[in-house]
C-alpha cells in the first residue's frame, strides 16, 4: 500500500489528485498480467483521513504488509533568514509527521504480517544543501526516525529501512528548475552531478522500494542510495567569482 505517491508516478499540477489516483489506478489495471489496485484519497496530514486509509485498506485487502512513506514537497531555494516558521511548520506536517503518522495506525496490522516500512528520504538529509535548510532537516529526521524504528520494530519482525534518492526527475524537479534564471542550465547541472551522466528514474525509486519489501528479507535500519553516485569524489564546493 502506498498512502500517497512524491516519486514513482506523479500527478500532472494540471490535474486534481483524484484525477491522476483514478488515472494510475486504471493503468495498473491495463498491465499484463493486471495489477489489482485501488485508489483511496488521503490527506497525509490530517490523521482522520491516514485511519480511514488504513482502515479501507484492511477492508478491502485483509491484510497490510508494506507501507511506503512517499508524500513529500522540496520548497524553492531560500536562505534560512527569508524563511518563515509557519512554512516551516508546514514542511514538517507533510515532510516528517505525516510519515510518523502512517506508521503509528498502520503499525498493528504490520505487527501482525511482519510486514516492512520503507520511508523515502533524500540524500540531502545526509550531505546538506545550499538553501534548502528546513527540507534538509525534514529528511535528516526522517532517516533517523527509520533507524530508530528498525530498533524498536524488529522485536516484532516489522522491517524499517528508507530509500533516499538524489536528482529524479520527476515534475516537482522540472517545476523548481523553472523557477531559475536558466533552466535549461539547471536541469543540465542536475545530470551532471551524476557521474553516471544522467538523472534517476521514478520507476528506479520504485524497483528500489520492491527490492526492500520483498527481496530484502534481511536488511532493516537500512538507509539506500539512490543517487547515480552524486554524493562520490572531490567537486567544485564554492560557487565561481
Amino acid at each position: 500500500m502506498t498512502p500517497c505517491h512524491h516519486s514513482g508516478q506523479i500527478p500532472s499540477p494540471a490535474l486534481s489528485p483524484e484525477s491522476n489516483g483514478r488515472d494510475l489506478e486504471k493503468e495498473f489495471r491495463l498491465v499484463k498480467p493486471p495489477a489489482e489496485a485501488v485508489f483511496i484519497q488521503c490527506d497525509v496530514t490530517k490523521e482522520e483521513d491516514v485511519e480511514a486509509l488504513i482502515s479501507e485498506t484492511l477492508r478491502l485487502f485483509g491484510r497490510l504488509d508494506c507501507v511506503v512513506n512517499n508524500a513529500g514537497r522540496h520548497p524553492p531555494e531560500e536562505a534560512l533568514e527569508d524563511t518563515s516558521s509557519q512554512a516551516f511548520r508546514e514542511l514538517l506536517e507533510l515532510n516528517l509527521l505525516a510519515v510518523y503518522t502512517v506508521i503509528k495506525f498502520a503499525l498493528p496490522s504490520l505487527r501482525q504480517s511482519r510486514g516492512s516500512i520503507i520511508n523515502i528520504s533524500s540524500l540531502v538529509g545526509a550531505i546538506g544543501q545550499r538553501k534548502a535548510a528546513s527540507y534538509v532537516a525534514t529528511k535528516g529526521a526522517v532517516t533517523a526516525l527509520s533507524k530508530a524504528l528498525a530498533l524498536d520494530e524488529s522485536q516484532y519482525g516489522v522491517r524499517v529501512n528508507c530509500i533516499s534518492p538524489g536528482n529524479i526527475w520527476t515534475p516537482l524537479w522540472e517545476e523548481l528548475a523553472a523557477l531559475t534564471p536558466d533552466p535549461s542550465a539547471t536541469v543540465r547541472e542536475g545530470k551532471q552531478s551524476q557521474p553516471l551522466g544522467r538523472m534517476g528514474r521514478p520507476d528506479e525509486v520504485g524497483a528500489a522500494a520492491v527490492f526492500l519489501a520483498f527481496q530484502a528479507s534481511f536488511c532493516t535500519g537500512v538507509e539506500l542510495p539512490l543517487t547515480g553516485g552524486a554524493e562520490l569524489g572531490y567537486g567544485r564546493k564554492v560557487p565561481p567569482t
